[in-house]
């Protein structure tokens, strides 16, 4: 087994990674991804008419809760007391986009770069899930890890897809 892989043991077994012996340290993460959407979904959402309410107000609620419970989601991630986690979005009027980024940090153990993507992608998809009705031709791209900083890895900075 590739020994880089450190959720597996060394007969190929899926583990949960053991951070007992890990220093406490600062640790965040940034991740961003889009959802594009049409004219009217875009108009609508930035005038905050859509039927089922305040799209953005929803998702953004919905992308923090999702960086609380991604540890039910992903199966090997650790349970973490977030000491902060923030959902804020960008809007791209030319190509009619929404941007969600999410900003998650603790002191602990281990990384948060998975609440990071998971926050975005509930938030992303609860856009979706609220604008469904007017616009099934939203397609949701880009997602990924912008940034990191802590742990014995240090900081990590995307810089694009190689």
């Amino acid at each position: 087994m590739n020994n880089e892989l450190n959720h597996f043991d060394s007969k190929g077994n899926a583990i949960m990674v053991d951070v007992t012996e890990k220093n406490i340290t600062q640790r965040q993460a940034i991740a961003r991804g889009k959802i594009f959407v049409n004219k009217e979904t875009y108009d609508r959402i930035l005038q905050g008419n859509m039927a089922k309410g305040d799209v953005l107000a929803v998702a953004r609620v919905a992308g923090i809760m999702a960086t609380k419970k991604t540890s039910e989601l992903i199966p090997m991630c650790h349970p973490l007391i977030l000491t902060k986690s923030q959902i804020d979005f960008e809007f791209n009027e030319e190509e009619k986009s929404i941007t969600a980024i999410s900003l998650v940090k603790l002191a602990g153990q281990t990384g948060v770069e998975m609440e990071a993507l998971t926050g975005v992608n509930v938030a992303l998809l609860t856009i979706y899930d609220m604008c469904k009705a007017i616009d099934k031709n939203m397609v949701i791209s880009d997602i990924h890890l912008v940034e990191k900083t802590g742990g014995k890895s240090g900081k990590f900075t995307f810089e694009g897809v190689k």
